[in-house]
């Protein structure tokens, strides 16, 4: 989730639709300006101990980020409610390195070119948080959950926006603090030309964001033994808070667009307002009443363009339209499947021939035959079945050729004359064995093991 810690000198009250759309038609770029950014999470822990550091701590994560100064990062501060100033990220030329709810450390990497540089941006960063790590005696696991912490055994990072979510998600779900504390993830960014073009990926997206799940399904365990899923993470978006969540069924409607997104978002219910450097709560009510200057929290005023931005990233459907679109189906993982979601992304949506053969594969779905798929795929994975017959497995050795074949016409290549369909390799490995990560991880619990899932941490680290 985005970080902001002050307020906008030139930001404009909302006074017109036009500023509401405004976000969404800045996004559209040429092809040749399309860039791609990469977000991926990992859990921090004691070496010794397998504890979350707690962020005020001595070697805690205040302290982890404070030391990525040696590589040229600066820190971003916030205020918090008791007036306390904290470090909540750093900022860098390889983007922001920002805390999820529980220290989660997350990279959010810069737009770029091509996926050789996303690779080398994504090695930069764990070659530094490890150096840091080895000197403070932390470690950092690549998975989509904790695989053995509860609730109760994880701290809450001091950043304003995070006590509001933490205290709205038992009214509208039983495992949103599942979500904010105990889950990891890799993320992908992308650019669109036009609004026509914006709904293509969108449809796409949205259709295969299961099997994205799949190939990427990582969190098999839950306090320390098998929860009965592949993907746990994936499953904890279907009861986390059903109006900001989903498969958005209105974007495959005739008509579809950036207006029909922005009444989606005014529907979605607020979290939070920014305002003088503190997160003022309004969890639970209307971006309309506001936009009417009837918002309770803040009688007579009237949003402004940075509150509109701020409230477009409240929203966690499986596919999220800001100024880019969000691809959010994938539990965390090691580094080269950080390099591969981007990979299968943009292989699918960056090339003309593959977005249109992908679409062919998928516009036919029902809208209850793609909410069944996704449903399916926390535990099945692969094994999921597809609309039309056969299972994610089959399908999804012809989807990678067509990402393949994306890749290949994109010819972007490296210094050694390297195009980019080598960052798919995992993932071809997955589909030809039929065998997700968090079935691997399974077969070792059950077998080397002896079910001791403490065993990860020296398996699965980074």
């Amino acid at each position: 989730m985005s970080t902001r810690v002050t307020a906008t000198a030139d930001d404009p009250v909302i006074e017109t639709r036009e500023q509401l759309l405004a976000p969404m038609i800045g996004g559209e770029k040429p092809p040749q300006a399309w860039r791609i950014g990469t977000e991926h999470e990992k859990f921090v822990y004691d070496v010794n101990t397998h504890a979350a550091p707690s962020h005020d701590e001595p070697g805690g994560i205040r302290d982890l980020l404070l030391a990525l100064t040696e590589f040229g990062w600066q820190p971003v501060e916030e205020r918090g409610p008791d007036g306390t100033i904290n470090v909540i990220a750093m900022s860098g030329p390889d983007g922001t390195v920002s805390l999820e709810p529980a220290g989660q450390l997350e990279l959010s990497g810069a737009p770029l070119e091509t996926l050789h540089q996303t690779c080398a941006e994504t090695g930069r960063h764990l070659d530094q948080v490890k150096t840091i790590g080895a000197k403070t005696g932390k470690g950092f696991l690549g998975l989509g959950m904790w695989p053995d912490k509860a609730r109760a055994d994880l701290p809450m990072m001091p950043k304003g926006r995070y006590k509001i979510m933490a205290d709205h998600m038992p009214r509208v779900g039983t495992l949103g603090l599942d979500m904010m504390l105990r889950t990891s993830t890799i993320q992908v960014n992308l650019d669109y030309r036009s609004e026509a073009d914006m709904v293509k990926k969108f449809r796409v997206g949205l259709a295969l964001q299961p099997l994205a799940t799949a190939l990427f399904a990582n969190s098999p365990f839950t306090e320390g033994k098998p929860n009965g899923y592949l993907s746990y993470r994936s499953h904890i978006w279907s009861d986390t808070d059903p109006h900001r969540t989903g498969m958005l069924p209105f974007v495959f409607e005739d008509g579809f667009g950036y207006d029909r997104y922005v009444d989606y978002m005014l529907d979605v219910p607020m979290y939070f307002v920014f305002r003088d450097g503190r997160y003022l709560d309004a969890a639970g009510l209307s971006f309309r009443d506001f936009l009417a200057g009837k918002l309770s929290i803040l009688p007579g005023e009237l949003p402004t363009e940075s509150d509109w931005i701020d409230h477009l990233s409240t929203a966690f459907p499986e596919v999220r339209l800001k100024s880019f679109l969000e691809m959010r189906g994938a539990d965390g993982g090691p580094w080269n499947r950080i390099c591969a979601l981007p990979a299968f992304w943009v292989g699918l949506l960056y090339c003309s021939d593959s977005l249109d053969a992908a679409w062919d594969l998928v516009k036919h779905w029902s809208i209850d035959e793609r909410e069944d798929l996704r449903n399916a795929v926390p535990k099945l994975a692969l094994d999921a079945k597809v609309p039309g017959g056969g299972t994610l497995q089959g399908f999804g050795k012809e989807v990678l050729e067509i990402a393949e074949a994306g890749l290949r016409r994109r010819n972007r290549l490296n210094s050694m004359g390297d195009n980019e369909t080598g960052f798919l390799g995992p993932l071809r490995e997955i589909v030809a064995s039929g065998k997700v990560p968090a079935q691997r991880l399974l077969d070792r619990y059950h077998g080397a093991w002896h079910g001791d899932v403490s065993r990860i941490y020296a398996e699965e680290s980074f």
